[in-house]
């Protein structure tokens, strides 16, 4: 099952950046000057990297990240107080989410995601059916969870707290947690999230566009008519590879949350299609893997892998097709960025190591 799944990782790899230079190549020449710079980028710096990191972890056997959760875990945190400084963090797109570390420049986030999907499954593995008390389950879960979410609204990063958030929720069920306590999770995460967003006019503008996306179809609702424009114009085949309307100044993130419409744009329903069975494959293969792992840490590392994937898919794909506010999610595989292919890379590299040893 390691060699499929790891055939399948480069088969996704490859189809994005297939996707990714054709949907890159108008803001490339624009912002670059060279209509090859972000699909080039994102193999030097993102997949390259990742696959290196990957065949790491595919070769350390993944018990002995067990010992190491904890200052793993640490370490991420220092770094997301850390991206709150001005003089290391950089403010993009009103989030203080990028943080300079000399000439590396890099999402503390995505860091935080791997390492707490190791942290989660080492410590979550190990309470067995404490987790159904309250005091040794809820409530450390909880605490946990209550500081990432503090540094995450600091930034403020909605979407990725709501990824982070529904990780761990996942993690939690799956590790033998009464549903009712996962249902209390999801719950209050809904209203922190819904309220969050209140208080913030543009927040509250993409969550009211959701239902009524033409009421201001040139402000609020100018990135999610577009991509439904897109979408539309792709028809059962799309206009063809590289031949996109959109993504020439008319849809805004065409390399980062709004791909997907791209994709359709370009190879139609068909396309679309495909990237839905190149993902539930995906799926699959990871459940089995989960479920054959030779122990309960093993088996939640796959499955908080497995969860971080696919929930950041359902999430991108909702959004761009109107389903679900823009939230700025990048799609797996496909979306532009460095930091967030890496971690994942990495993560999968783990995945492959329990595969290995079922």
């Amino acid at each position: 099952m390691a060699k499929r799944l790891f055939w399948l990782i480069l088969i996704l790899l490859g189809f994005g950046l297939i996707v990714l230079s054709s949907a890159s190549v108008v803001q490339a020449e624009r912002q670059q000057g060279e209509a090859n710079y972000f699909w080039l980028h994102q193999l030097k710096f993102g997949i390259l990297p990742g696959l290196f990191l990957l065949w790491v972890f595919w070769k350390i056997d993944y018990r002995h990240l067990r010992r190491i959760a904890l200052p793993l875990l640490v370490g991420a945190l220092a770094l997301m107080v850390l991206v709150l400084i001005p003089s290391f963090g950089n403010k993009i797109n009103g989030s203080w989410s990028w943080l300079s570390l000399g000439p590396i420049v890099f999402q503390p986030a995505e860091v935080l995601k791997l390492m707490l999907v190791i942290y989660l499954a080492a410590w979550l593995g190990e309470r067995g059916d404490k987790l159904k008390k309250i005091k040794f389950g809820l409530l450390p879960f909880s605490s946990i969870m209550g500081l990432i979410i503090i540094l995450l609204l600091l930034q403020p990063d909605l979407g990725m707290l709501g990824i982070i958030t529904l990780i761990a929720g996942g993690m939690y069920y799956l590790s033998g947690a009464p549903l009712r306590q996962s249902i209390a999770i999801l719950a209050i995460l809904g209203v922190l999230v819904v309220g969050y967003a209140r208080i913030s006019p543009v927040r509250w503008q993409r969550v009211t566009t959701l239902f009524n996306p033409t009421a201001d179809a040139r402000g609020a609702g100018w990135q999610i008519n577009q991509s439904l424009i897109a979408i539309g114009s792709g028809g059962v085949w799309g206009v063809g590879l590289g031949q996109s309307t959109q993504k020439n100044g008319f849809l805004p993130e065409t390399i980062g949350d709004s791909i997907f419409a791209i994709l359709i744009e370009e190879l139609g329903m068909v396309g679309g299609i495909f990237t839905l069975i190149l993902f539930a494959t995906f799926a699959l293969f990871m459940i089995s893997i989960a479920r054959r792992a030779p122990d309960g840490f093993g088996s939640l590392l796959v499955a908080g892998m497995c969860l971080w994937v696919m929930i950041q898919a359902v999430v991108n794909m909702a959004a761009v097709t109107g389903l679900l506010p823009l939230t700025g999610v990048p799609l797996p595989f496909i979306s532009y960025g460095g930091t967030s292919m890496t971690a994942m890379l990495a993560g999968l590299g783990i995945a492959l190591n329990v595969a290995q040893q079922e």
